[in-house]
Formats: structure tokens, sequence, C-alpha cells
């Protein structure tokens, strides 16, 4: 599909890649993986043109269409409502649509042959491209987005940038390309969105190629990881997690290959060492100095995780009841955020506040925080709190003729410069970089900074608004290890899915303007809420149970208990039944799974539709076996109660 041999791309005397290889077959779901600086936007700009390689090729058909989303599309704005600027990509749809309309108009005056056969031609090509269906396609794409029926009618220019990037992302699904390109797809979309794109993309016919720093959503969606890395790229036959797997087994094996040589080397050396100054064998000694110079070496492995090598310090606890919402309502003009409710966070709650955009998760952070006072009720801060709060607002509140180090010195003046610096090294400014001007930082930079100087300040209650955004991969990593170690008492929103994970032990959502809990991670909470949504309609189509004429009854107890007997008797049977056909499907996964594994099927491009195709049927099979699992087990723990 397309083709990149021995890529080189040169900026000024560095290379970012140095001879890369690279094959993307049709249907493959691509991660495309490296730390910031390693060139994965840039390698996108290369493959759509914009960008020309220093040496190397790039081949692919001609006719293939490549949809691309990418960040400049950011400042791209229009006056035309968001379905219009969605429907621009029917193109030629839309054209014949306006040369349909033009006949018409000509029929009323100049009926003729002529006219009626164009425009029988034009509807009938309008129809085969399924003209009539496009409106219908846009509005399905931008609800999944999150556009109400109301947004479509709106001006692109009247919304913000981030969703203005969501209407160009429906644009690029319309266009339905043989290729996605997309760069940091998630960025400006919310959970529900996020996961209507996982859907989406998993459904997707054509490749995908994805940039992104969400590990959960690149594992529920690719088949394939690319790490872009020393300038090369090094392809791994699974999705991130299988990536992670794969490449520590990879690094063990290079160690142990880098020992053996470097013991090899030693040797060698000492016997040159030896011989060289002996006229006999000298020449012997020669030799093997040209066969050492020759050897290619074994690089050793880089450590490419660091890990948070700081405690959290704060010089008072706090009492057991961190902050209580009392009847508190908020609303906006337009919008009711919050009605009557209430909620109590606790001392050592680690808590997740999920949601769509516009539920009021960032207002609900500003009220417990106190940067937000204009509502009713009652929010009072418990004995010994002491709060920071993170927005992403701080990153302009940043002192731009501040060095990293300078920033946090001002901000922690009781910590050590050798504390800070270690602090700073953990959120990966090694070095001298520690001396970098904050103005010359990027986005992720010094959204590393703002969190660093949060996590210095003597606090036990933090308050975090979207700490992930601009976080690479390795930078969410620390933060998670950062939090992991921290005894005090925090609540945060995010849509990074993983972070929440390992992160949140309760999760709050706002639900019918109240605020609701579920006390567990949140991977659980995810299972459960799916579960919440199944159940009702399964209740809802579950016929009602037939009136039975009465009959002869046993005495109560006795039919009772063996009613009871005779039930959990049949549920442990089911039960059984259920878990040998569990036991078959993650046969079957791992069979499906090892095909997948095989880069021969990617030859073949209709046996691996078919198998990728069984895989997420079967994925998704167990997924509902295992609800019914945990929901027949939970009846029958009832029953023996």
């Amino acid at each position: 599909m397309i083709a990149i041999n021995n890529l080189t791309f040169e900026i000024g005397a560095r290379a970012l890649y140095d001879e890369a290889n690279w094959h993307i077959k049709p249907g493959e779901k691509i991660g495309l993986i490296g730390a910031n600086g390693t060139g994965k936007t840039t390698l996108l700009k290369i493959i759509v043109g914009d960008y020309t390689p220093t040496s190397g090729t790039i081949s692919m058909a001609k006719d293939i269409a490549i949809g691309y989303l990418n960040q400049d599309l950011l400042s791209y704005s229009s006056d035309k409502n968001i379905l219009h600027v969605a429907m621009e990509a029917f193109e030629r749809q839309n054209q014949l649509h306006d040369e349909i309309e033009n006949l018409l108009q000509k029929l009323e005056t100049d009926y003729t042959e002529d006219l009626l056969h164009k425009l029988s031609d034009k509807q009938h090509e309008f129809e085969v491209l399924d003209g009539y269906n496009i409106e219908y396609k846009a509005h399905e794409i931008l609800a999944g987005l999150g556009f109400t029926e109301a947004d479509t009618h709106r001006k692109l220019s009247e919304f913000s940038g981030g969703w203005r990037m969501r209407v160009m992302l429906a644009k690029i699904l319309l266009q339905a390309p043989d290729i996605l390109l997309l760069d940091e797809p998630t960025n400006h979309l919310d959970l529900p969105s996020i996961q209507w794109l996982e859907d989406y993309l998993k459904a997707f016919d054509g490749a995908v190629v994805i940039v992104s720093h969400d590990r959960w959503f690149l594992d529920k969606v690719i088949n394939r990881t690319v790490e872009s890395r020393k300038g090369k790229l090094t392809v791994y036959a699974g999705n991130y997690s299988f990536y992670l797997e794969e490449k520590a087994q990879r690094e063990e094996i290079q160690k142990g290959e880098f020992k053996n040589q470097q013991s090899k080397i030693k040797q060698e050396e000492r016997l040159i060492e030896r011989f060289r100054a002996k006229a006999s064998k000298a020449k012997m000694a020669q030799s093997r100095i040209k066969a050492l110079d020759k050897l290619e070496r074994v690089d050793d492995v880089d450590d490419d995780n660091p890990s948070v090598n700081f405690s959290f310090r704060f010089s008072k606890q706090s009492g057991r009841h961190v902050v209580t919402l009392e009847n508190i309502t908020k609303k906006y003009p337009a919008i009711d955020i919050l009605d009557h409710t209430e909620a109590i966070i606790e001392k050592g709650d680690k808590i997740a506040l999920i949601g769509a955009n516009g539920k009021g998760k960032s207002t609900l952070l500003r009220i417990i925080a106190g940067a937000d006072t204009d509502y009713t009720g009652k929010s009072e801060t418990g004995h010994n709190v002491t709060q920071t709060f993170f927005a992403q607002h701080q990153l302009e509140a940043l002192h731009l003729e501040h060095t990293a180090l300078q920033e946090l010195q001002s901000f922690a003046p009781k910590h050590t410069e050798t504390e800070l610096r270690t602090i700073l090294g953990s959120f990966l400014f090694t070095g001298d970089d520690v001396f970098k001007k904050i103005k010359v930082l990027s986005g992720g930079e010094k959204s590393r900074v703002a969190l660093a100087k949060a996590l210095t300040a003597d606090a036990n209650f933090l308050v975090l608004d979207e700490p992930t955004n601009h976080l690479d991969i390795q930078s969410v990593n620390i933060l998670v290890q950062a939090l992991q170690q921290f005894e005090g008492t925090l609540i945060v929103v995010s849509h990074d899915r993983y972070f929440l994970d390992n992160v949140a032990n309760k999760i709050w959502f706002i639900e019918n303007q109240k605020i609701k809990q579920y006390p567990g991670t949140y991977r659980e909470f995810d299972e459960w809420y799916a579960k919440r949504k199944i159940e009702p309609k399964a209740a809802a189509a579950a016929p009602a149970p037939k009136k039975e004429e009465k009959k002869e009854q046993a005495p109560a107890k006795q039919q009772h208990s063996e009613n009871k007997f005779q039930q959990l008797k049949k549920l442990n049977q089911d039960l059984g039944k259920m878990e040998e056909q569990i036991a078959e499907l993650e046969k079957t996964i791992k069979q499906l799974e090892a095909q997948l594994a095989d880069e021969k099927l990617y030859n073949d491009a209709a046996k691996m539709k078919q198998v990728n195709s069984s895989y997420e049927v079967k994925k998704m099979d167990l997924g509902h076996l295992q609800l019914k699992w945990e929901a027949l087990a939970e009846q029958i723990m009832e029953l023996e109660a």
C-alpha cells in the first residue's frame, strides 16, 4: 500500500531518520509511537508530501486516497455552519447536486430530450454515490463526536479550536479514504467521543496510522505498533501492551548479546596487548586488531523508562473529611450543571472525575478548589487541609524569563537545589535542560514544569484539571508513579483512561445534575457502567412471567429450602458450562492472536481481514460471556448467603 525504503531525513546536522524502512499494508491499524522529538509527526508529513526526504523513497499507488488529521488544522476557520464544512468531504456528490439543481431550473423554461438525458445521468451517478444519504452520514458522525443537532447549524468560527478540530476529523472520516493518518486524534475529545472513535476505527475497512499518547486508545484500536527511535522504525506485531512485552523480551536478549560481546572484546584486547610487543606474534596481533575494528557492535540497552525517585512531603496531615459539599446548585444561562447535590471527599481518596464535556467536571473542580464561588449551597474544607490546584491556565502563569530550575526555586524555597534538580530530572529535565528558559519550552515541557511545581507544594490535597494534556506516554508514566507515591488526597479530571486506572481508587461522575460515585478503579467502573447500560434493555425486553393456577403447596419452609437447593444446583451447572465456554473462547482467541502475530498473514489481505474480524467478534463474545458469568456468580453468592 505504502512502502518506505531507506528513508533519510535531516534537519541541519541531525538525521531524524537514517535509512529507515516500513511497509504499510491494507487494513492494518498501526500505532506510530516514540518519545517527543523522534519524528512521528514529521514522518506523517513526509508521507503526504509536505516534506521532502533527504534520500530514500516513498512508494504508493497513484490513486490512493489519504485522509490526514494534523494539529495545524486547529487554526482553520470558516463562517459556514459545521454541517456544511463536514459535508465538503463529499466533493463529487456536492458538485452533482449543484448540477442537478441547475438542470432542473433549465427544464422549467427549456424542456428538451437532451436536458432530460443529462438530468437522468447525473441523478443516476448521484444515487450510485449514495448522494441521498450524505447529510444523514454527516449528522451521524458529528453526533458521535459530541455535537448536538443545534450545533450543526452554528458557524465553525463560533467554536473553540478543540471543537473545530472535531469538525475537521468528521470531514476526514466522511471522505472514507484508503488510509487515515491521525496525529493525536483524541487530544480534543471527551471520553464518550473517544469511545465512539474507537468503535469507528475498529470497523473502518482501510488502513489507519495513529500517533497518540493515549495507551488505552491504542490498545483498543491498533493491531500493529511501529516505534520511531534513533532514526529507525521498528515493527511489533500487536497492540501497545503487546509492544511493551515484546520490547522487554527483545531488550533482555540484547542485554545478553551485549554482555557476551563485551566479554569477548575484552578477551581479544587482552590477547592483543599480550602479543603486540613480540615480533613473532605482531602479525597475529595486527590481524586481531583489524577483526576487532570490523566487528559489528551490539548496543547496550538504553533505559527509556525513568522512575520517580523523590518523595512527597507535607508538614501536616488533614482531618478525615477533606471537602464536604452540601446542597450545591450551579447554573449557567443556557445549562444546569449541578442541582442540590452532595458529596464528601475523605482523607486518602484518589478520585477520578469523569464524563462528557459540558457536564460540569471543571466547574465542580473549581468549586472544590474555591476558585468558583458563584453557586448556592455549601463547600466546606476540612481540618488541616492544604491544597494545590493545577489547571491548564497555570501554564500561562509561568515566568517566561525564569529557567525551569528558577521557577521551582521561587515556588518551593525550602527545597534544596539538589532536591529540585532531582524532581526536574524525574520529569525528563536532565543535565543543562534545567537551565532552559520557560519561554523556549514546548507546551508539553511547560506542562511538566507546572506539574513539578504542583508536586513540590506543601499540600496534602491535590486538585488536578487535565494534568495529562500535552504529555507523552513517558511523561504520563512519570506522573502515574509520582501520584501512586502520594499519601495525601486527590481529585483529578483527565481523558487518559490508563492514567485514571492506575491512579484512582474511586470514580465520580455527574448524572442528572447529581454527583454519583463508584467505589473502585476505572477499569472496574468501565465494566460496571457497560453492564448497567445493558441490564435495563434486557429487563425491558424480558417477557412478563405467566400467571399460574394455585397448586397444593408443601409447607413453606421446606418448599423454600428445596427450591433454593434446586435453584443453586441448576445455577452451578450453568456456571460450569459457562466456564467451559469461556475457556474454549480464550483458547480460540490465543490461536487467532498467534495468526495475527504472523507476518505472512499480511500478504493476504482477504485472509487478514477475515482473521481480524473473527478476533474482534470472539473478543466481544468473551466480554459478554464474562459479564454473564459475573452476574450468575453474584446470584449464586446471594442464594448461598
